[in-house]
């Protein structure tokens, strides 16, 4: 077995507009690098971490790599075995991108290439969730599960990660702007209200079985018609300043459709091309440029790799 390994996990998408907390996708970038190696000293560590001005706690019960990765040691009976972690955080926090998500899932990554690969990635996915539970008290996969698997993923049930990977039609591109605004998960969370009318949840179940066949069809028209969130999105929006000016300008300038990425202030679109997608982006980050709001973007292919080892 090498005496280190260096992974990579990239960022995701949850929800997809019409999957609230069971829809996810992978993105090419950016993403989170974890390095694994053996250590002399016994015991599980964390030896370094970059990238987080100092946010990230070196304890492991409350790192979520840390916890996924020691979780997963001790489900293989090597928690007493000298092994230590360096997490490289090379994304943003609180972008709704599945930041910690990309920790936890590069964490399980590594320690399992680093003891020769016991389980597969599938088996992984539990430990990765884990970690990701730590960051925002939830058991659920929607980030972690494409950010480890890759792809376009359907969660069918959390609880029992009943998890599936969707096809995903070829030049299917996601345009991602993520505004410097800080929206806490459980503010996002709090707004949302427990009960919703029930014509709502009807439209809901057919834009989500749309989208689903789109996929498979590779049926673009079908995937516009589909891609309308009537349940999260309208109670999110206010959350994020100028949103409808930036779907607008996301469709307005061919987007397939547009809508909030995870808890936000990030929000994607998804298009046809690479092109077209890199005029979606520039025209939905000009609108927070205008306001004087800094943005960062990111255009990307759906991610069939998951993590990988670098």
């Amino acid at each position: 077995m090498d005496q280190s390994i260096k992974v990579f996990a990239p960022a995701s998408v949850a929800n997809v507009a019409v999957g609230y907390d069971i829809l996810g996708f992978a993105l090419e970038k950016p993403g989170d690098e974890i390095v694994a190696r053996f250590s002399e000293k016994a015991g599980f560590r964390i030896s370094l971490i970059t990238g987080d001005k100092g946010k990230l706690p070196y304890e492991v019960p409350k790192n979520t790599a840390g916890f996924a990765a020691y979780s997963l040691l001790k489900h293989l009976g090597e928690s007493e075995r000298g092994i230590e972690l360096e997490i490289h955080k090379k994304m943003p926090f609180g972008s709704g991108l599945g930041s910690s998500a990309a920790s936890a899932a590069a964490a399980v990554f590594a320690i399992n290439v680093l003891l020769g690969s016991p389980l597969s990635k599938k088996e992984l996915l539990h430990f990765a969730v884990l970690g990701e539970q730590v960051a925002d008290g939830a058991y659920h996969a929607d980030n972690v599960a494409p950010s480890l698997l890759g792809g376009m993923v359907l969660i069918r049930n959390n609880k029992d990660l009943d998890v599936h990977t969707l096809p995903v039609p070829d030049k299917l591109y996601a345009s991602v702007v993520y505004p410097h605004i800080k929206i806490l998960t459980k503010d996002a969370r709090g707004v949302l209200k427990p009960d919703v009318p029930l014509d709502k949840v009807i439209q809901q179940t057919g834009n989500m079985a749309g989208f689903i066949i789109s996929l498979f069809r590779s049926d673009f028209d079908l995937l516009s018609r589909s891609l309308n969130d009537v349940l999260i999105e309208p109670q999110r929006a206010t959350l994020i300043p100028h949103f409808y000016q930036v779907k607008k300008a996301a469709l307005d300038n061919g987007a397939i459709g547009c809508s909030i990425s995870g808890a936000g202030p990030s929000i994607f679109a998804l298009s046809k091309g690479k092109e077209s997608a890199t005029e979606i982006v520039n025209a939905m980050a000009k609108v927070f440029s205008d306001q004087g709001i800094q943005v960062e973007k990111f255009v990307s292919p759906i991610n069939q790799s998951g993590a990988i080892r670098l």
